[in-house]
């Protein structure tokens, strides 16, 4: 897929702010600091597209951005250890619950998953939260950049590992990097056959 235009459509503080279901949208979300402004970013070729921040839980509203008039890119709220209250917490998983499995030209979410790390408890109960909610996800390592070859093998094998502990089969698994540009044309490519699958929304 070649990203011809990109720009942001509207921001919404719930579901029922959110634009009419006249496309397919591919959510992103991930922990607060898993640099997923900065992979929205690399995947549209706009360098500001998404605000970048070293403010983890800046993000706190659904944003959506219209890519080549065909589909549109969803940013999310992080979840995990952002500094905020618990109760803002809650209306932040609220209303990221209430989207994912409410929406009807929801196609795909990508869960960001920072590779640097071992298997974190809170992701892998919010996949397990998606799975039991039977909505499709992929897993998306960011940072590989940060590794060597043979540690960022090492840490995606133990994600695998451990995710097949209690799941029958594993989702669409994608390293990237957004300094390096790397996982950019497989995550694209991925979602133009989603896509060409689907054809046009059901509730439109």
């Amino acid at each position: 897929m070649q990203i011809k235009n990109a720009a942001f459509v509207k921001s919404s503080a719930n579901l029922s702010q959110c634009p009419e279901h006249e496309m397919w949208e591919f959510a992103f979300i991930g922990r607060s600091n898993v640099g997923k402004s900065s992979l929205i970013n690399m995947l549209t070729g706009k360098k500001s597209l998404a605000k970048t921040s070293n403010t983890p839980g800046k993000t706190q509203l659904i944003n959506h951005f219209i890519i080549n008039d065909d589909w549109y890119l969803v940013d999310l709220p992080g979840y995990g250890f952002a500094k905020v209250a618990k109760n803002v917490r809650n209306k932040f998983e609220n209303m990221i619950y209430n989207y994912l499995s409410k929406r009807e030209s929801l196609a795909c979410t990508f869960v960001l998953l920072d590779v640097r790390h071992e298997p974190q408890a809170k992701d892998l109960k919010f996949m397990q939260t998606l799975g039991e909610r039977q909505i499709p996800f992929c897993m998306v390592f960011t940072k590989a950049d940060k590794l060597s070859d043979k540690k960022l093998s090492e840490h995606v094998e133990k994600y695998k590992e451990v995710m097949l502990e209690t799941w029958a089969y594993l989702p669409h698994i994608f390293v990237t990097s957004s300094s390096k540009k790397i996982g950019r044309a497989e995550v694209l490519s991925f979602i133009d056959q989603v896509l060409d699958n689907l054809g046009a929304p059901a509730c439109t």
